[in-house]
């Protein structure tokens, strides 16, 4: 059986530089800057969702030692996957048509436009960007949206669709998200590099950790304990509700928050160099599932 393995990590969170800074007791308060980071001729008539898609995975890539100096993809685009996980990424495009309908008539719309309103469209812009043409998909799947990305990552590799795959969980600040979720909305994007640790040593590439379990399921307390059940040693960090919780630090992160959690944990698994983080997604009242990943140091079937 393939070991997969989390080899790049990236971060598009303002006032924040690497991913191990979503567990920082004190953020530096320094880094990613939207005001400048999503300006420039590669940014341009893209939405914002997909800009900040394309700056974590940038940062993932080179993380990963897959990017030459001139930003280049080094492998085989078709062997490389995208999988963006994102809830909330269209919703200002998907707004801004039905007013602009609503004021001029379908007549007003803008074609140049109409792509973005797609779900699918950060995948499509990432793909595009770096020549990646293996599978290209988005999972809009509520709280446990980037866990499953990840999980659904793990499995095209596994099934040979392809060798690695770019998981990417963004939700832009907008307007509208902030109207429906009720508070003040936050840029907050992370990105991982997946592939078999096979790959990854044929390359050269260090692992920051590998994807050790995972588990979706109605009842949150079985779906966690079946999933650190797993774990080759005790659990030394747990991103969840009620223990290091993101979304305390971030407000809601939607479909982000289980790559961020991904993206912090696989940076503390190398940091450390041992011991085993689990990352808790749903399971509240609210949610209609919940999901938990391992992540450790350690390979097993």
């Amino acid at each position: 059986m393939k070991h997969i393995v989390v080899t790049g990590t990236g971060l598009a969170v303002p006032g924040l530089a690497r991913p191990l800074d979503l567990l920082a007791d004190e953020p530096p308060g320094t880094g990613f800057d939207p005001a400048t980071a999503l300006k420039g001729k590669e940014m341009r008539g893209k939405d914002r969702a997909s800009r900040l898609g394309l700056c974590a995975a940038d940062a993932a890539l080179r993380d990963a030692g897959l990017l030459a100096d001139d930003g280049t993809y080094r492998e085989a685009g078709e062997t490389t996957a995208v999988v963006v996980s994102s809830n909330l990424g269209t919703l200002e495009t998907a707004c801004e048509f039905t007013d602009t309908i609503a004021r001029e008539g379908v007549t007003g719309l803008s074609p140049l436009g109409l792509p973005q309103t797609s779900s699918n469209v950060v995948a499509g812009w990432i793909a595009i960007r770096y020549g990646l043409r293996g599978p290209n998909l988005t999972v809009c799947n509520g709280a446990t949206s980037g866990l499953d990305a990840v999980h659904w990552a793990c499995h095209l590799i596994l099934a040979g669709r392809c060798r690695r795959a770019v998981v990417v969980g963004v939700e832009p600040a907008s307007e509208p998200a902030g109207r429906l979720l009720g508070q003040e909305p936050r840029d907050v994007t992370a990105a991982v590099v997946l592939e078999s640790a096979a790959d990854a040593t044929g390359r050269g590439a260090r692992a920051h950790a590998a994807v050790s379990a995972y588990a979706r399921g109605a009842d949150a307390a079985r779906t966690v304990a079946a999933t650190e059940s797993r774990a080759p040693v005790p659990v030394q960090l747990r991103l969840a509700t009620g223990h290091l919780d993101l979304t305390a630090r971030l407000g809601d992160c939607s479909g982000a928050l289980g790559v961020l959690q991904c993206a912090a944990g696989a940076d503390h698994v190398r940091s450390h160099g041992t011991g085993a983080v689990l990352a808790v997604a749903g399971g509240t009242a609210a949610d209609d599932a919940a999901a938990a990943l391992l992540l450790t140091t350690e390979l097993r079937n």
